[in-house]
Formats: structure tokens, C-alpha cells, sequence
């Protein structure tokens, strides 16, 4: 291929569907996109998308020149990682993963990390999507449940996760604290709004409670976590993000059947690295600090 600017253009704009979608990622002109996926068509002579009024549809030529695109620029992508983790010194971009709801004991320690290296550019994703190592999108992943079994990938045993069922003192002025879970249909409770959910908790809470008690669902942790705080209900918050809070009150401690195991993640190709070694060190150090 002659051109491999139209080529990714053309990935861009299958993958989002739209002219101004793919020329926001690119950080081009809408009217470069179009000129691109002309200028490709007219090259193969063939039709790559049908245009419709919501956007652009790739058509059954457009799939198979974007299947190859995609593997492509995900090969890319995986270069461009980890060549910027190879270096001998702990500078330029540590990316780094975990679920939101670690949040409270990581940033801090993110944030030391950065103090004894100065010259380390640190970037924190946290959410559900698991950032794929393999394609360089991250150094070191913090994964929670079954050990994480993707080929290539360095895994370690790294802490559990407990949680314990909260609410806000606003909420226990109002309605009580239950005994146990015979009065949990006397109560309201904060769950999550996916059903699917593979968190240990979550599932004991929706096998436990009344369906009716469960009347604030929200899709994100630090979103329920929130509506805890508020006195929207009872609900599950770990054990260090509680303690940041002055108005909560523990109704049920910690069980064992509700925590989740902990592990780090890296890629075989960074884990040997100045920059994750150094982090992976300080860190598994600071969690000790975290246990207390």
C-alpha cells in the first residue's frame, strides 16, 4: 500500500462510524478524512463504506482492508510500548492500570513514585476496559479476581481487596442499621446496575437482598461508592476508601467471601525493565503500608 495515512484513516473512520469522529483522533481537518477515503477508493476501486445519514458503514471490501489495518496498527501500537519502557532509566511514560475502586491508596502512591523520579510522566487508566499489555497500552496492570492466564504476560500474586457493607450516618439516623440479613427487606441498598457482574460481593448482595431493597444501581464502583456517602442506601466500599470518610458506619465487616485477589500484571517484553522493576518494587513496599 502506497499510502499508509489513507489506510489509517480508513480504520478510524470504520471503527467510529463518523467523518468528525475519525478526524478528532487523528487530529486532522474533516475534509483530510474525506479526501483520504476517496482518494483510497478511487486507488482499489471499490467501494470501502456506503454513506448513510448517521455516519459511515464499512462495506464488505471496506472489512476485509480494515481487518488487516487493524492488526496492523495494533503491531504498531505494541512497538511504540515498549520501546518507550526499554530505557535504563525510570523517565519518560509509566502507564499503569487498575480498577477505579483502588484509586484511593494508589494515587497517593503514584504520586510518591513520581516525587523520587521527577522526570517520569505517569499515566493512570483506570475503568472496566481491560487495557490490552500485549499492544503496549499499559506497564504494569492491577487485576482483581482469577488470575489473569493471557499468554506472555508476567503474573504475581499481589493482595486482597476487602470490602465491607457501609452506610452513611445520614442514612442510620433515618432508618437503622439491620441485625442481620432477615431485616435486609426493611432497607434500601446500593448495587451494581450490571447483573453480570463478577465482583463476589455484588453477587452475594443480589443473592441476599430483596430485589426491591436494591433501589439505587448505578454501573460504576466509584458511582456506587458515592451514592453510599449520600445516604442513598447501604452498600459495599473497600476498607481504605471508607476510611477517608468521616460519616460512614460500618453494618457488616469484612467476609472473606467477598474479597478478591489482587494481582500485577506485566508483559514479558517490560517486565525486566529499569522502569517496571523499580515501580513493582515500590510498590508491592507501599502496600505493606496499605494492610495497616
Amino acid at each position: 500500500m502506497d499510502n499508509w495515512d489513507e489506510v489509517r484513516t480508513a480504520y478510524q473512520v470504520a471503527r467510529l462510524g463518523t467523518v468528525s469522529g475519525a478526524a478528532e483522533v487523528l487530529g486532522v481537518h474533516h475534509a483530510t478524512v474525506i479526501r483520504h477515503i476517496d482518494a483510497l477508493e478511487g486507488r482499489l476501486g471499490v467501494k470501502l463504506f456506503q454513506r448513510h445519514a448517521r455516519g459511515y458503514t464499512a462495506t464488505e471490501a471496506g472489512a476485509d482492508l480494515l481487518r488487516v489495518a487493524q492488526t496492523t496498527d495494533d503491531q504498531f501500537n505494541q512497538l511504540a510500548g515498549r520501546l518507550k519502557g526499554q530505557g535504563d532509566d525510570v523517565t519518560g511514560d509509566l502507564v499503569v492500570t487498575s480498577l477505579t475502586s483502588l484509586a484511593p491508596v494508589l494515587v497517593p502512591s503514584l504520586t510518591e513514585f513520581q516525587h523520587r523520579n521527577p522526570g517520569l510522566i505517569l499515566r493512570y487508566l483506570t475503568g472496566d476496559r481491560l487495557f490490552r499489555l500485549e499492544y503496549g497500552e499499559a506497564h504494569v496492570a492491577i487485576r482483581a479476581g482469577a488470575a489473569p492466564d493471557q499468554p506472555d504476560n508476567v503474573v504475581q500474586p499481589f493482595l486482597d481487596q476487602h470490602v465491607a457493607l457501609y452506610a452513611s450516618q445520614s442514612y442510620v439516623d433515618r432508618y437503622g442499621i439491620p441485625k442481620d440479613e432477615s431485616e435486609f427487606g426493611a432497607h434500601k441498598f446500593v448495587s451494581d446496575d450490571n447483573e453480570n457482574s463478577r465482583a463476589p460481593f455484588t453477587r452475594w448482595l443480589r443473592d441476599t437482598a430483596p430485589p426491591d431493597s436494591l433501589t439505587f444501581r448505578a454501573s460504576l464502583g466509584l458511582t456506587m461508592a458515592e451514592a453510599v456517602i449520600a445516604g442513598a442506601g447501604i452498600g459495599f466500599l473497600t476498607e481504605w476508601d471508607a476510611q477517608r470518610h468521616d460519616n460512614l458506619v460500618e453494618v457488616m465487616p469484612p467476609r472473606e467471601e467477598w474479597s478478591a485477589k489482587l494481582w500485577l500484571v506485566t508483559h514479558v517484553d517490560l517486565h525486566r525493565t529499569t522502569k517496571v522493576q523499580a515501580f513493582l518494587s515500590f510498590l508491592k513496599d507501599q502496600a505493606r503500608q496499605w494492610r495497616h
